[in-house]
């Protein structure tokens, strides 16, 4: 008898007839891989392949970078300029002369009758560092607003305000090869095979090599935390008094590295009494786990000999992101891992150029982690640029979540959005909503002229896609990488770049200020401004960032080929040399569930998606995983509210209410949901988002929810279709 088919028939794949391959950068998260475009005849990118001899990704790709090539023929692309006067009327189409005359002109109108800082401008960490580079000169050396901010404070601005506290600059000390010599890894907040797979499988070679023990600290059962050798199902919120008993039980136990500490930190004193309260018997009760969980982590950790921390959105995205990106560097000086393989505090941080906004685009201060605040930083870049350094502010102005309240109140009067979609992204989207219509100059500068954003728009501007400019990025372990042309931009659509120029010489006719037209003059500037400066550049052009694939930084005569890790010689950017260790008393500021809101909810990434699903939304192979809304719910739930798999439900805060479709899971706490953050009209409906004081980041992760039956799933079915918008 035979089995099967009688004769083979193998699955072919078709080969697509690539004319080059192009040498870039993918355009998505901040893993940073290299990507080869192919490009057929006709100049389209037919096709994507991860490039073999790249240090990141090693040819690796994960779904969104191989399936990149298809944005190129996404649909709903912004071909031309669009005005209208009143949002009641429909826009027509407009020169680009016309537009930027026009923008130029109600910027300068807004700030003649309301003041200068009555204009604000969000950017985004998703264009090219020379952009960012070029939009800070001009926001600072032309249009003077001090509230200028770009989406990273959505997603990093915890990360950057507590390298700050404790490091005395920003930036990442570790790198992704630390992997390879650690000898313990604690996640907290992180669920890495889905938010940075291609990090994860380098992490995952690195553990399959020398078998170091993975811990990760997540309220829910991630991926990541079913791989785990320890799972440490810590309460919302909680994760500041679980690093501050860790940190407790190592120096009760003097299990510190006191040479480190006595030679590279300052504060110990009122740092050692602040964690001295926090005994595992108090903190196991406030984090919901058993308190010899938390001494046998702090044993591991601290015993390892060298061990690393990484950490994402879980720890940023709260009232306290600050403070517990302090205290996870708290750990890691106490135990002496800084700036050695395999010992670090290193941020998985969220977009593909969101190190790129934080370098050069001037939105905290001015290029190369220069600050308002000083007064020899203010007089060098108004030199440099010829500007009247009276001209800059002395401090930043509002961030971007501050931005919108003051819309509100009535104190900013036009926005300037540019390639960010807040209708998605911040909280309380009914809110946001209507504080855009309060606007009386709206700009939309993005790929797509669908975004949400655009309903509320005066005037939008179509912009270039990766891959349809040059330029380069910055990766999580500060890795610089440059994106080359491999299609040209659908109709008038154009580059970030050249839409800044141009809307310069308005702003300055004469060419006072001379602005930079190709990517690689600008890049020239980015060289010899951050010379000597941390975050320094002048090692490095565009032909040697490709032929390295990507350099890491500080790159300059002592590092020629760029330096891996930050801080090996224990001198930190304080003015004393030294790390600070930082007292962090918890405060639960935050909402938790009651009795008329009974459920955490929690919200995150996705592997098949990006963020607002500008993007991915609009790729059929990525879409099909994920098109609709959902909730994860664990099935003991499910069975009291007497709810099935995969019918819809309403989720209600003290906001708004969603419909969303339930996948039941073990996952997920009794106590709690999960929802995709991807979704217009969905989850940040619910979310309350409270800021952290420093940073001034939402708490996306920690809202209060109630979950009701629906009896008539057609009707849910329909309004759940508003949310998949593609």
């Amino acid at each position: 008898m035979l089995f099967g088919r009688h004769t083979k028939n193998p699955i072919h794949i078709p080969t697509k007839p690539v004319e080059k391959w192009v040498y870039t950068t993918c355009g998505y998260c901040s893993t940073g891989c290299s990507i080869e475009v192919g490009v057929d005849k006709a100049g389209k990118g037919i096709t994507t392949r991860g490039v073999m001899d790249a240090d990141v990704n090693r040819g690796k790709l994960c779904l969104k970078g191989i399936f990149e090539f298809e944005l190129f023929n996404t649909p709903n692309r912004g071909v031309f300029p669009l005005m209208r006067k009143k949002r009641s009327e429909p826009f027509e189409k407009a020169s680009w002369d016309t537009s930027l005359t026009s923008m130029a002109g109600e910027i300068q109108r807004i700030q003649a009758q309301y003041g200068r800082d009555s204009f604000a401008i969000v950017s985004t960490g998703q264009i090219y560092t020379e952009e960012f580079y070029t939009l800070g000169k001009l926001v600072r050396g032309l249009i003077g607003t001090n509230n200028y901010d770009g989406n990273t404070t959505l997603c990093m601005a915890s990360a950057v305000s507590g390298y700050k506290r404790s490091f005395g600059s920003d930036g990442p000390p570790g790198c992704y090869e630390d992997f390879e010599h650690t000898n313990c890894l604690l996640a907290i907040g992180s669920n890495l095979p889905e938010q940075h797979p291609i990090i994860y499988w380098r992490m995952k070679e690195a553990q399959d090599r020398h078998h170091f023990p993975l811990i990760v600290v997540d309220p829910r059962v991630t991926m990541f935390a079913q791989l785990a050798d320890i799972h440490v199902p810590i309460t919302p919120g909680t994760d500041l008094v679980f690093l501050n008993a860790l940190v407790h039980v190592i120096l009760k136990e003097g299990l510190e590295d006191r040479g480190y500490v006595e030679a590279h930190t300052s504060g110990h004193s009122a740092f050692a009494e602040l964690v001295g309260q926090y005994n595992p018997a108090m903190a196991a009760k406030i984090c919901g786990i058993d308190e010899g969980m938390i001494r046998k982590v702090a044993h591991i950790y601290a015993e390892a000999g060298v061990a690393m921390t990484i950490w994402t959105m879980g720890i940023n995205q709260s009232t306290h992101g600050s403070d517990g990106v302090a205290a996870i560097n708290n750990l890691n000086l106490i135990t002496g891992n800084i700036g050695k393989p395999g010992g670090t505090s290193l941020s998985i941080t969220g977009q593909c150029n969101a190190m790129g906004t934080r370098e050069f685009s001037s939105c905290s201060g001015l290029p190369a982690y220069r600050k308002l605040e000083n007064t020899e930083d203010r007089a060098f870049m108004a030199d440099y640029w010829g500007v009247e350094e009276d001209f800059f502010p002395q401090k930043r102005g509002l961030t971007q979540t501050d931005i919108f309240p003051a819309i509100e109140r009535g104190e900013i009067k036009g926005l300037w959005l540019i390639a960010t979609n807040p209708m998605t992204s911040m909280p309380d989207t009914l809110r946001i909503r209507k504080t855009l219509e309060k606007l009386e100059f709206l700009v939309v500068q993005d790929i797509y002229a669908d975004v949400e954003t655009v309903e509320s728009a005066h005037l939008f501007l179509p912009a270039a896609l990766w891959g349809e400019k040059e330029g380069v990025f910055t990766n999580t372990e500060r890795r610089v990488n440059v994106v080359r042309k491999a299609s040209n931009p659908p109709g008038e659509a154009k580059p970030e770049l050249w839409i800044f120029t141009q809307l310069a010489k308005r702003f300055d006719p004469s060419g006072r200020i001379p602005f930079s037209e190709t990517p690689a003059e600008v890049f020239d500037e980015m060289r010899v401004l951050s010379k000597g400066r941390l975050c320094d550049y002048s090692g490095m052009s565009h032909e040697k960032i490709e032929a390295q694939r990507g350099i890491q930084w500080p790159c300059n005569q002592d590092n020629p080929d760029g330096a891996r890790r930050l801080y090996t010689d224990g001198y930190f950017q304080h003015p004393d040399g030294k790390a600070k260790l930082i007292a962090l008393p918890f405060e639960d500021n935050n909402e938790v569930p009651d009795d008329e809101y009974p459920f955490w909810l929690n919200s995150g990434r996705v592997v098949e998606h990006w963020h607002t699903r500008t993007k991915t939304g609009k790729i059929g192979n990525l879409n099909k995983f994920s098109p609709t809304p959902y909730m994860e719910m664990n099935p003991v739930t499910a069975v009291r509210l007497e709810i099935e798999a995969l019918e819809y439900v309403r989720v209600s805060s003290r906001r708004s209410s969603a419909i969303v479709l339930v996948q039941l899971t073990h996952r997920i706490a009794e106590d709690a949901v999960f929802i995709p953050m991807h979704f217009y009209n969905c989850v940040n409906r619910l979310v309350l988002g409270l800021l952290d004081p420093y940073s001034r980041q939402p708490a996306f992760k920690q809202s209060a929810v109630r979950i009701e039956k629906i009896d008539d799933q057609a009707a849910a079915a329909r309004e759940n279709v508003v949310a998949r918008q593609y």
